[in-house]
């Protein structure tokens, strides 16, 4: 059976940390930060930890070798 790869779009979008959860970019700040509060968009920096069952599924089929 040949390897499975790696989504390249998953190894640009998500992290696994070293504990096994995975890692992504907040959502909401691609457009309209005009009308958003100063605390959101302070608030929408970082990475943010992903729920565990999404996670699982993303690491099973998109990042395989995580």
């Amino acid at each position: 059976m040949p390897k499975l790869k790696t989504k390249s779009g998953a190894k640009k979008r998500f992290k696994v940390t070293a504990t096994g959860k995975v890692m992504s970019a907040q959502r909401g700040k691609r457009h309209g930060m005009i009308k958003r509060t100063k605390k959101q968009i302070r608030q929408l920096r970082g990475t943010r930890a992903i729920f565990k069952t999404d996670g699982d599924n993303i690491k099973k089929y998109f990042l395989p070798n995580a």
